[in-house]
């Protein structure tokens, strides 16, 4: 091999450049594995070392081994779980000065934007190095400032104004979801990720939800259910898109969320035990290709 800086990636983050002698020294020490993702100049994209002749001792990861009735995708394929790494007091920071955004309605947007950049800087997704947020303030600045709105508007005593804002309520949400997904990227490359699902099927399960709380905890269920119909509705992945949390799951945990939540000074931790929690259930897997017959 040539001369050559190499980058590889760990913990969502991008690491280098490292000269080649020390990158092989990094690899004798097992820092880098067949399965860590390396890049250096030369390279289309970012591979498994173990994929590339002669890097790693063992020799070339084989392609993936076809399953009945299809065949999977190697390479960006490898699934796993998505985690999250919060700081505890960062997180309870930015997630009462986005709740304050809101509340003075104005800030809304900006407030929005910078809460998803730093909480998509916390996200490691398999295979995904450096995953970021680029929406802009201007994007769709108009959904925030109207949701905020909404909240205002819904505390009155007006039952049925409360009752039309829930779909207007939802049909934002379901904005800000789209706009979310086409604006997510890995190392500095925009992904052609999009959230397909239908506006009227959004609204039915925002609505399904609030119906549920009757039964005091069959909510839980619903967000189930709605997690997974949203998982199913993003386009452009080479990875299904799960989600592994059971209703109760989600029904305990909350539960214990808002219980320690009344007693004021553990929210912080219950705050990030949460979120930290609910991100791992989102899991990438490979997905099945039906074979042409």
């Amino acid at each position: 091999m040539s001369n050559r800086s190499w980058f590889f990636a760990a913990g969502g983050q991008q690491q280098g450049p490292y000269p080649e002698a020390q990158f092989l020294d990094l690899i004798a020490r097992g820092t880098i594995r067949t399965e860590t993702l390396v890049w250096t100049d030369g390279m289309a994209g970012w591979q498994q070392a173990g994929e590339i002749p002669g890097l790693v001792a063992g020799g070339t990861v084989p392609p993936a081994m076809p399953q009945a009735g299809g065949t999977l995708v190697s390479g960006e394929a490898a699934g796993g779980p998505l985690s999250i790494e919060l700081g505890l007091w960062p997180f309870l920071g930015r997630t009462i000065l986005f709740v304050i955004g809101m509340v003075l309605v104005i800030p809304a947007p900006w407030v929005a934007v910078s809460f998803y950049r730093w909480v998509a800087s916390r996200i490691t997704v398999p295979g995904r190095p450096n995953f970021a947020f680029t929406g802009q303030v201007g994007d769709i600045w108009y959904a925030f400032v109207l949701l905020a709105l909404c909240s205002y508007a819904g505390a009155t005593d007006y039952v049925s104004l409360r009752l039309i804002l829930i779909p207007v309520e939802a049909f934002l949400s379901w904005m800000i979801l789209k706009w979310i997904a086409t604006n997510l990227s890995s190392n500095g490359q925009q992904l052609p990720i999009s959230f397909e699902g239908s506006a009227l099927g959004y609204i039915g399960w925002y609505v399904l939800m609030f119906l549920s709380f009757i039964t005091i905890i069959g909510w839980a269920w619903v967000v189930t259910a709605w997690m997974r119909w949203i998982c199913r509705n993003v386009a452009g992945t080479r990875r299904e898109i799960l989600f592994k949390a059971s209703g109760l799951d989600v029904l305990w945990r909350t539960i214990v969320f808002v219980i320690a939540c009344a007693f004021l000074i553990p929210i912080p931790w219950v705050l990030r035990w949460y979120a930290q929690w609910y991100v791992s259930q989102f899991e990438l897997a490979p997905r099945m290709a039906v074979a042409n017959p």
